[in-house]
């Protein structure tokens, strides 16, 4: 099932884009036919190659460019069914072959990206990705969700009250999948398929530190909420 959402109350494709790759602890390097897995970024975006526009730098005679692709997976940080949330492709131009002998010295003439998740393939621009304000909750996202399932699991089901339309019978369990400046997503999951939820927050965030009162606020919006029947989460 496709995520229920109303306009305005999620990520754009570029802003999706550039938390994945802001948070991105590993990548798979492809160029010249080789396929390079590179792990432990250092959170800075793409980590070991400088992604630059066209031009931007002095550029190597056309026949040293390599064209390069950069993929990167999001990953639910909790133990959701299917827990793969978007892919991320990057592609572009190489000055020199890639070597993750001394990525520090790779530069990498950005061509486009390509984000694919549940609401289907969108490219975006460096233009698109320059333009985007940091999300404050990309890099305490996981540990956010985890603590939410690990140590305040009982308030789950209190969310989902606030679900509309009501969840159709037969609902399993719901579980936090994502969380970012515009609201939570909850995954509702049945036998054989699984639903995610928008609980969009009143505001969007400024600032990591407004996070808690929006949180309390859904939560206050949900003992407000009367859902008649039983949930099993």
């Amino acid at each position: 099932m496709r995520p229920h959402s109303t306009r305005g109350t999620q990520p754009t494709p570029a802003e999706r884009v550039h938390a994945i790759l802001h948070a991105a602890q590993s990548m798979t390097v492809i160029s010249d036919g080789c396929h390079t897995e590179i792990h432990r970024l250092d959170g800075a975006g793409a980590g070991h190659i400088h992604l630059h526009a066209p031009g931007e730098d002095t550029p190597a005679p056309q026949q040293e460019r390599r064209p390069v692709r950069l993929e990167f997976t999001d990953i639910a940080p909790t133990a959701v069914r299917e827990r793969l949330r978007a892919r991320v492709t990057v592609t572009g131009l190489l000055a020199a072959p890639y070597s993750d002998e001394s990525p520090e010295s790779t530069c990498m003439e950005f061509g486009q990206a390509l984000l694919e998740d549940d609401r289907g393939r969108h490219f975006v621009s460096l233009d698109q990705l320059c333009a985007v304000t940091p999300d404050p909750i990309t890099g305490s996202e996981a540990d956010m969700l985890t603590h939410l399932v690990d140590s305040h699991r009982e308030l789950v089901p209190l969310l989902v009250r606030l679900v509309q339309p009501r969840p159709a019978k037969g609902m399993l369990r719901a579980i936090p999948l994502a969380m970012d400046r515009y609201g939570l997503t909850l995954r509702l999951e049945y036998p054989t398929t699984h639903l995610d939820v928008r609980l969009p927050f009143a505001t969007p965030l400024g600032d990591i530190d407004q996070a808690g009162t929006q949180i309390r606020g859904l939560l206050a919006a949900a003992r407000r909420a009367s859902h008649r029947g039983r949930l099993i989460v």
